[in-house]
């Protein structure tokens, strides 16, 4: 890819934090982190307190490292300005098992893991006026 300029959408993100190997399908964590993708911190702690899926808490866990982490990093930050710049999950690796079948025969299934990721960043004084 060559080099493009930044367009003003994207921010820098101050912090970065994962939770790896979270035992849930990553196509139904995605749908949670899709919520609270550009949102405010405070707003998205909210949006996953009433949101009623198993992997809520565990991405909201994930949310407040981000942002321990963007304080401690730090020391200027203001966490009221902090919002989620870039929230995504990735498949981790799956857990190959065997059920018992009729007939002494044996089916597999597999139980998925995932690998959540939530950055944290401030907005630009300008985007914030708009």
């Amino acid at each position: 890819m060559a080099n493009r300029p930044r367009s003003s959408l994207t921010t820098p993100s101050l912090a970065k934090a994962e939770g790896r190997y979270i035992h849930v399908s990553p196509q139904k964590a995605r749908l949670v982190v899709d919520m609270i993708r550009g949102q405010q911190a405070g707003d998205a702690i909210s949006i996953l307190g009433g949101t009623n899926k198993r992997v809520a808490p565990a991405i909201e866990k994930v949310l407040r490292s981000a942002i321990a982490n963007a304080e401690n990093t730090s020391e200027d930050v203001d966490v009221d300005k902090l919002f989620v710049t870039e929230a995504y999950v990735n498949e981790g690796p799956r857990q190959k098992r065997i059920r018992p079948a009729p007939m002494g025969r044996a089916f597999r299934y597999q139980r998925r893991t995932a690998h959540i990721v939530v950055k944290v960043g401030e907005r630009a004084e300008t985007e914030a006026e708009e």
